[in-house]
């Protein structure tokens, strides 16, 4: 075989190789025309690319993709306006070794100011995926136990509800105000290590014993994994406080 030749044939051999790596490092997602059409995926999906170096091809559904956008699915993605996106995976991808690359950078703080960087209209947003998200959550508590768990321990400084409307701590904020904080959830389901309550409080499993020498000045809280996620529950079915003009807290 002649020199010339041969490397002809080795060229071949490398560049198909080269592609199907390429091939393999690409990521297929499917979309509806009713979401492309609106600009936004020409917006997200760049974003991604440039910071992780993985090239997507959107497609039509039904087409060979690794995932699909879609109004049901595995992975809460995004809202339009009010209405949530998910992200459906297709079985055969489940070890695709990008995949889950973009879903963490979907769910991560600079996927977030991509999606919410978008000039709309539509308005693109994590909200609702956030609300999705907590909602999920909050059916696993049990909302009586919970009411007579927060009356007992958090009622002696809070104001949970009318059954002690005016036996809270004046300076504590009820638990209707609470509530019409963004990251409420997180505040009730963590509590117990917000200031003060990390002083008298003891969650099983969760929090070490109080320093030796060092007991609490006040009668101890002591909960378990359960009973706080009942308290959660509690707190998620009511209603926020009509506080007028946003609340404004640190």
């Amino acid at each position: 075989m002649r020199l010339g030749h041969l490397a002809s044939v080795i060229a071949i051999v490398l560049g198909g190789a080269l592609s199907a790596q390429a091939e393999e490092r690409r990521l297929f997602i499917a979309a509806p025309s009713e979401l492309v059409e609106t600009g936004f995926l020409r917006h997200l999906l760049p974003r991604f690319s440039l910071k992780n170096s993985i090239p997507i091809t959107l497609v039509a559904p039904g087409e060979p993709a690794q995932a699909t956008f879609a109004p049901e699915g595995d992975v809460a993605a995004f809202a339009q306006d009010e209405a949530l996106w998910f992200v459906a995976l297709s079985p055969e991808a489940s070890d695709h070794p990008h995949l889950s690359k973009f879903l963490d950078w979907l769910g991560s703080d600079a996927g977030s100011r991509a999606i919410e960087g978008f000039a709309g209209p539509p308005v693109f947003s994590v909200a609702a995926v956030l609300r999705a998200e907590v909602e999920e959550e909050e059916i696993s508590g049990d909302l009586v136990r919970g009411a007579a768990l927060s009356l007992t321990h958090c009622g002696r400084c809070h104001v949970i509800g009318p059954q002690n409307a005016m036996n809270g701590v004046g300076s504590t904020p009820s638990f209707a105000v609470l509530r019409t904080l963004e990251n409420w959830h997180d505040r009730f389901a963590a509590f117990y290590a917000l200031k003060p309550h990390p002083s008298f409080t003891q969650v099983a499993e969760i929090t070490p014993p109080f320093p030796a020498g060092l007991q609490p000045t006040l009668a101890p809280v002591e909960l378990t994994l359960d009973e706080l996620a009942d308290i959660t529950a509690y707190a998620a079915s009511l209603s926020p406080a009509d506080l007028g003009a946003p609340i404004q807290h640190q």
